[in-house]
């Protein structure tokens, strides 16, 4: 499958599954079992909001290659218009942000498992 070829919503589509299912791993290896709180726990990973503070700390933090930093634009550029219970602006960056994951995970699986396990980091510091 060739990721350039493939529109930045598709992108998206695919990056959200996978950091979804990364996420869900992760709190599975805390111990938590009960369906209810991995829900409540995967919110705090996986919400637009969330994922538009994560693109932030990347850039700010100079963790992204020009690459990555132009397959976010792509599915930042490339979204539609939003949702209801989230301002355009941080739909637009958190669709950025899985089409980033999405391209990463057809092209390159560690550099994408490394970007999320930063993820995972940099949202732990801030509990």
């Amino acid at each position: 499958m060739e990721a350039h070829l493939i529109n930045g919503v598709a992108l998206a589509y695919i990056g959200d599954a996978y950091y979804e299912l990364r996420i869900r791993k992760h709190l599975l290896s805390l111990g938590i079992t009960k369906v209810n709180e991995l829900h409540k726990s995967a919110i705090k990973f996986t919400a637009g909001a969330v994922q538009a503070t994560l693109m932030d700390a990347f850039i700010e933090r100079e963790l992204l290659t020009e690459t990555e930093i132009s397959y976010f634009k792509k599915g930042r550029n490339a979204s539609g218009p939003g949702r209801k219970n989230i301002d355009m602006a941080t739909y637009h960056k958190s669709t950025g942000f899985e089409s980033m994951m999405g391209y990463l995970y057809l092209t390159d699986i560690a550099r994408c498992d490394a970007l999320i396990d930063q993820a995972i980091q940099i949202l732990t510091e801030k509990v």
